[in-house]
């Protein structure tokens, strides 16, 4: 067995602080295309709600595989 090398703390941080930055990033994008889809329809707020919905439900997505170790294949 080969010693693992110490991770660095601040390895940590950018990955929790990248997942963070992804999850802004993807509720911003639902916003922004739900606004645009309502503006361009002419509708009430609709297209917002469902969008920024949809935009915290993957990001939450994105947040959990974010955090959970991968596992390693037994054949390698």
């Amino acid at each position: 067995m080969e010693p693992q090398p110490k991770k660095s703390p601040l390895n940590d941080y950018a990955v929790y602080s990248n997942i963070g930055i992804e999850m802004a990033v993807i509720i911003a994008m639902g916003v922004f295309g739900g606004i645009k889809l309502d503006k361009w329809l002419g509708c009430s707020p609709l297209f917002t709600l469902i969008l920024s919905l949809l935009g915290v439900g993957i990001a939450l997505y994105v947040m959990i595989k974010g955090f959970t170790p991968k596992q390693k294949n037994k054949d390698e």
